[in-house]
């Protein structure tokens, strides 16, 4: 074989492997997208950040942002104020969420069954408006508790003030704790039931046992949710829209707030400077979060057959548990969904009383669905729900497969890369993608397709748990079995694979869809005139004092959620039994 001929084998090496396994091509694909939503926002923070020129103007390298931000001493305040509300927010969250798991899953108090559902039924509702529910019962001039708590005891001024950090703290528990209380549920769960009963033999008492035997084994988990929780603290703007900007506590989303759209002219470079900072606090914590979740599979004692969670016969106590659970829910789901719909009904927000019953009206939710920008808001809204959710989870479906089911060369490292989105705060990744597309001759600058990119981008490993958890319960016969019988492995991923992978995607588009219809702290900095989401207008609202439309349309959104989910089950239903029949 001459020299011409190896090189064209050469040249041609790359199509051939293609051809022979379209596998590769997949692989391929895949690793781009993932590396391009992953790193290209990450390199252009960083890029941002070292800039001496503002977003989209060329400049040289420096290191002046950097110099003003930690030569300022109100970085270090933002820097500790950040903490302590991440911190306080992630133990109280906590606590609450493993006193309900312990009663919702171990014990025999009433209603534990009802307790369990209606504890993740705050995820249907915009994170920002659970934060402003907490305002309007707790403001010091016009809260509802307040009001009643000044004319009760004659009281000049109020005595509870939402807006400082033990607010912020008390508002950000309640809104996480449904998070932390998933885990622990789950870690409890998958606990040997038969090592309470032999403590229960050996003479211990339900409260030891709990205290010496349930919580040590559950240890990992708890404080998995308490990594997760403070990250997702840390990285907050909700909570931070609604409480610390009007007291004015500094923490990092607030201070990129203020540098960007709260700023004439923005300081974009500064703003990537804190963003950088925030990255890699939320970065380093997210790899103790997978450290300890390794640990605490580790701790899973359930295997094999006969499993039946062990239930903890409370005696006396089963009733004064469920009040102590129906009141730990009562604050986070129903007196938060109360008020919404409390205000969203009265002409203006008062102390309920005889005069409430002719104050009561539809006006605001009339004014919303005439409301030009609120309807294009909510088409834009559902719009990125359902497609965005859709596109994420066959991303998701595609890249768990090479993760969990392949031997693909480069595999590791797709994986490496899904784990930064996972660690991309929400105004981290925003400042990002505002460097990455005034650069990448892409003309989605300023439309709905940025916001789309982010939501991808930031939600991505929603979908990859969801689908992960499904892709390794199929056994690798049925796919050996469809090649056998000729099929390609476009046909084996389409007619085989993605079938079977129905109730991971479905689950997982459903949690995608009802992000995807409250995010905020995203959109917030991504969205124009026309491309406008409901996260950005809630707060306006709230910001230009409309409590009324605001709370109507949360009630609206809340409902949407509903809709989206009852119908992302009945399609799944129909699924399975159009592959049954």
């Amino acid at each position: 074989m001459n020299h011409t001929a190896v090189l064209v084998r050469m040249r041609d090496w790359p199509l051939r492997a293609v051809r022979q396994n379209p596998q590769t091509l997949v692989v391929l694909l895949v690793g781009a997208i993932i590396a391009y939503l992953s790193l290209s926002p990450t390199l252009m923070l960083f890029y941002g950040s070292f800039m001496s020129a503002p977003l989209g103007v060329p400049g040289h390298f420096t290191l002046s942002h950097y110099l003003a931000a930690y030569s300022d001493p109100v970085t270090y305040s933002l820097l500790i104020n950040s903490f302590v509300f991440a911190a306080g927010s992630s133990i109280f969250a906590t606590l609450l969420a493993a006193v309900l798991a312990w009663i919702a899953v171990r014990t025999n108090a009433p209603f534990r069954r009802f307790f369990e559902l209606t504890a993740i039924i705050p995820n249907i509702f915009p994170p920002v408006m659970l934060a402003v529910s907490w305002t309007v019962l707790l403001s010091p001039r016009v809260g509802l508790i307040n009001l009643f708590l000044k004319d009760l005891f004659q009281l000049q001024d109020a005595p509870l003030n939402i807006y400082s950090m033990w607010g912020m703290i008390f508002v950000e528990g309640l809104i996480t704790a449904p998070l932390a209380f998933l885990i622990i549920s789950a870690g409890l769960y998958s606990m040997d039931p038969s090592l309470e009963e032999s403590a229960r033999v050996a003479g211990s008492g339900n409260m030891q046992i709990a205290w010496r035997i349930t919580f040590p084994i559950i240890r990992p988990a708890v404080l998995a949710a308490a990594t997760l929780n403070f990250v997702r603290a840390i990285e907050s703007f909700d909570t931070p829209a609604i409480i610390a900007l009007p007291a004015r506590i500094e923490v990092f989303t607030t201070k990129i707030y203020r540098e960007t759209i709260g700023a004439f002219p923005p300081n974009h470079n500064l703003a990537a400077t804190y963003a950088i900072s925030l990255l890699v606090i939320t970065m380093s914590f997210v790899f103790l979060y997978r450290l300890l979740t390794m640990k605490s599979e580790r701790y899973v004692t359930v295997t094999g057959r006969g499993y039946r969670p062990n239930i903890i016969d409370l005696g006396k106590w089963r009733y004064p548990a469920a009040a102590l659970a129906a009141f730990i829910l009562f604050l986070i789901v129903v007196l938060p969904f109360i008020v919404l719909l409390y205000t969203s009904v009265v002409s203006y927000v008062h102390v309920p009383g005889e005069k409430t019953w002719g104050l009561l009206t539809l006006e605001h939710y009339v004014s919303n669905l005439s409301d030009t920008r609120t309807y294009r808001a909510l088409q834009n809204s559902i719009f990125l729900a359902v497609t965005g959710a859709t596109l994420c989870m066959l991303l998701a479906a595609v890249t768990s497969y090479i993760t969990a089911k392949t031997k693909a060369a480069g595999r590791g490292i797709i994986d490496a890369m899904t784990f930064i989105p996972w660690a991309f705060p929400g105004t981290a990744l925003a400042i990002g993608l505002l460097w990455t597309y005034v650069y990448v001759p892409l003309p989605i600058y300023g439309t709905i397709w940025i916001l789309m990119i982010g939501y991808i981008t930031r939600f991505l490993p929603y979908g990859l748990r969801s689908m992960s958890s499904t892709i390794v319960q199929i056994h690798d016969e049925l796919e050996d079995a469809s090649k056998a019988c000729g099929a390609g492995f476009f046909a084996t991923f389409r007619r085989v694979l993605l079938p079977l992978m129905r109730p991971g995607f479905i689950a997982g588009w459903i949690i995608l869809a009802t992000i995807y219809l409250r995010e905020f702290s995203t959109s917030v900095f991504l969205y124009s005139p026309g491309s406008e989401p409901i996260g950005p207008l809630l707060y306006h609202f709230y910001v230009d004092g409309n409590y009324g439309p605001m709370c109507a349309l949360a009630i609206v959104v809340s409902l949407v959620s509903i809709v989206l989910i009852v119908a992302a089950r009945r399609v799944g239903r129909i699924g399975t039994q159009m592959e049954g029949g």
